[in-house]
């Protein structure tokens, strides 16, 4: 089977483990680690509760009772306010997550020369090791990560899959499966909140890309230096994290300011991505966030990002367009979108913003 021209993003440059490094507890940070473009505090404290994502009930946002209007309006509230939110009664059990949570540390725990085993290759971005590192000046985050495109199935690499463990695999798979159901139900309900049609957002969304990010970030003897994962937003239309451990890091940009999330158990925390910002023309934007590190904790996680359709075309829906309300943001190949989105480092909103049409960037 041979990969498919569309699914080739680019290439990333190879970087030596963190985890590695970790293990050598060095004293201090390796030069090319220290952020001091980005100040990051070594431990966050627990928001209070005015400052904490909105909680939404899938329950609730699925029942046909009276709670289901009021749970709409709270999900437009998280997606136009904040750009995040945490999702609980979400539909997928608690087996599934559990056995999630233990491959990905089982998968991480394995010793370097197996981990390798599934390495990036020469230009591809799948695999194990780090992604959006595009110089060899370039400043590296604290963190090492798996990536690998999950769904639809023809889009897998022939060179990944088989090499993946068995239990491994199995589970991605079943993962995979469940919370693609999660995310095109929530793009659904946008759908409705926002009057775009449901075929609209199917034609964009049902059969797309699905990928996914394991993140692995050591203890540091220096957290307040380094930064896990660079502050950015997402490319894809809507993520869902799930937190592994219980070591907190990540961190939303809200009003300026760095906001901790503390995760709700069995919870899993979505966030509007930019393909998304741009079809629903700017209503919902996507939001910077980042991911700090612990002193003497490690922490790990699950991104797994929901894009459209790899041979659909990119722009505001066409129900959002009007006279009053012209479109701001410019067309282009989803393909294209995500070629220059992995050929660059990870720099807050840049990459979506390339695309704001001049003149109307409100």
């Amino acid at each position: 089977m041979e990969s498919d021209p569309q699914t080739q993003f680019g290439a990333t440059l190879p970087v030596p483990s963190v985890q590695e490094l970790a293990k050598q507890k060095p004293a201090a940070v390796p030069s090319r680690y220290i952020r001091q473009d980005l100040r990051s505090p070594p431990e966050s404290k627990p928001p209070c509760s005015s400052t904490q994502v909105p909680v939404i009930d899938m329950q609730k946002l699925m029942s046909q009772e009276s709670t289901h209007d009021s749970e709409l309006r709270r999900l437009h509230f998280a997606c136009k306010d904040w750009g995040f939110f945490q999702l609980i009664n979400h539909g997928v059990s608690s087996s599934v997550l559990e056995k999630a949570k233990v491959e990905v540390q089982g998968f991480f725990n394995l010793p370097l020369e197996e981990k390798q085993k599934c390495g990036q290759i020469a230009g591809e971005i799948e695999g194990f090791g780090q992604l959006f590192v595009v110089s060899e000046e370039q400043k590296l985050d604290w963190a090492d990560m798996f990536f690998i495109k999950t769904l639809p199935q023809h889009i897998r690499s022939p060179h990944l899959f088989p090499k993946l463990p068995p239990s491994f695999r199995d589970t991605i798979e079943a993962y995979s499966v469940e919370v693609n159901k999660v995310a095109m139900k929530v793009l659904r309900l946008i759908a409705k909140n926002l009057g775009i049609k449901d075929e609209e957002m199917c034609k964009l969304y049902e059969g797309g890309m699905q990928s996914m990010r394991m993140n692995y970030y050591p203890p540091c003897p220096q957290p307040e230096l380094v930064m896990g994962l660079s502050p950015h937003s997402d490319a894809d239309g809507l993520t869902i994290l799930l937190q592994v451990n219980e070591t907190q890091g990540l961190q939303i940009k809200k009003n300026g300011a760095w906001l901790p999330v503390v995760p709700i158990p069995n919870s899993l925390i979505v966030n509007i991505g930019d393909t998304l910002e741009i079809f629903t023309n700017g209503i919902y934007r996507s939001i910077e966030h980042r991911a700090v590190v612990s002193w003497d904790k490690e922490r790990m996680s699950v991104a797994t990002f929901h894009a459209p359709k790899l041979d659909a075309e990119l722009g505001p829906a066409g129900g959002l367009v009007t006279a009053e309300t012209p479109p701001k943001y410019k067309r282009i190949s989803v393909p294209e979108f995500f070629r220059l989105f992995f050929s660059s480092k990870l720099d807050g909103k840049s990459h979506v913003d390339v695309f704001k049409i001049a003149n109307n960037n409100a």
